[in-house]
């Protein structure tokens, strides 16, 4: 994609560079510049879009392998206290043990020495043995403690990533609703042109409003006829008040080559020319904003037909309106996303 829009921008500034006998300087270089940063739009735009849609997946991941943790330090815990509950309670035993030893030694204080001394040696053994339980007791406490935290901290990431993801998912689907509801606004529209060579259709994140050429112009012309200029004026009339949003007007045409007799030497000049008509007509019959509007021509390389049949030739001759809506608001979320990850 990105090699194919250094071709077509090699293009246009060679049918740029044959305009300029006829066009003045500073209209070539108002085309030109728009259409450069058309371009940089679309190969930003869908690389954003395949970016987002990557991160979207890295993030459902993450959140399965933090569910998976977050079951596995649940089990963890629940076999922490439980042996720690065991450990207590033959802490207990031993401390009611210890007591009666010591009860025991008291009454067999005036015994025989042996007794004495074999008394005694219980007494230290069960004492070394509830210092040993004490010390376990303590470190499953405090592993108990740590393994709390870990389980706080990582419900809490798990939160976050919970609620990025679907801020993401939402801003997702408010971008789809709101380029179907500009699909069907531009249908409704056009409702008196579908039989006459415009198409509206919805993917890739844009509305592609197709007109073809018989409906705007004559053969080689780049006059627009009354019916043709009616559909436009709807078209420009359906979009005004949208700011957040481009709109790219492209010409195109079959692979039949210009005689070059007339003021038009080339398919690259005629779309281009085309395509500023249509410009013109939009802007002269609207409120449109023209900082959103961007006139180029495609000349006959992007057909959507074969140009051996006459049918396919007339597809390929056509004005094509793309509709990009403005994405800055999930841009904004994917930068505060990468900069939170860069800080941790």
């Amino acid at each position: 994609m990105r090699l194919r829009g250094i071709i077509n921008l090699l293009l246009v500034g060679v049918v740029l560079g044959g305009v300029v006998s006829c066009v003045p300087a500073k209209k070539v270089s108002e085309i030109t510049d728009n259409y450069e940063k058309c371009e940089e739009n679309r190969s930003y735009l869908a690389s954003e879009n395949a970016r987002l849609e990557k991160e979207s997946t890295e993030n459902k991941a993450d959140l399965e392998r933090a569910e998976a943790k977050l079951k596995n330090l649940a089990k963890d815990t629940s076999r922490t206290g439980e042996q720690y509950r065991q450990l207590k309670y033959q802490y207990d035993r031993l401390l009611k043990t210890n007591a009666e030893l010591v009860e025991k030694q008291d009454v067999l204080s005036s015994g025989s020495q042996r007794e004495n001394k074999q008394l005694m040696s219980e007494l230290l053994k069960v004492q070394e043995d509830l210092q040993a339980k004490e010390d376990s007791l303590k470190l499953l406490a405090y592993d108990l403690k740590v393994q709390k935290g870990e389980l706080m901290q990582l419900n809490e990431d798990l939160k976050a990533r919970e609620a990025r993801v679907k801020e993401l998912e939402d801003l997702l689907a408010q971008k789809d609703a709101a380029v179907n509801q500009l699909k069907n606004q531009i249908k409704e529209a056009l409702v008196g042109f579908e039989d006459k060579g415009i198409t509206v259709e919805q993917k890739n994140g844009r509305v592609y409003v197709s007109m073809e050429a018989q409906l705007l112009f004559g053969s080689g012309s780049t006059a627009v006829g009354s019916e043709g200029k009616q559909a436009v004026i709807q078209l420009a009339k359906a979009l005004e008040g949208q700011s957040d949003l481009t709109v790219l007007v492209e010409g195109h045409t079959d692979s039949d080559k210009m005689s070059g007799r007339g003021a038009i030497k080339d398919n690259w000049e005629l779309s281009a020319e085309r395509a500023m008509a249509v410009v013109r007509i939009m802007l002269g019959n609207s409120e449109l904003d023209p900082s959103i509007l961007t006139a180029a021509g495609r000349g006959e390389f992007s057909p959507i037909a074969s140009n051996d049949t006459p049918e396919g030739k007339a597809k390929n001759r056509r004005i094509e309106v793309i509709l990009t809506p403005n994405l800055d608001k999930l841009f904004e979320i994917l930068e505060d996303g990468d900069a939170s990850a860069t800080e941790e």
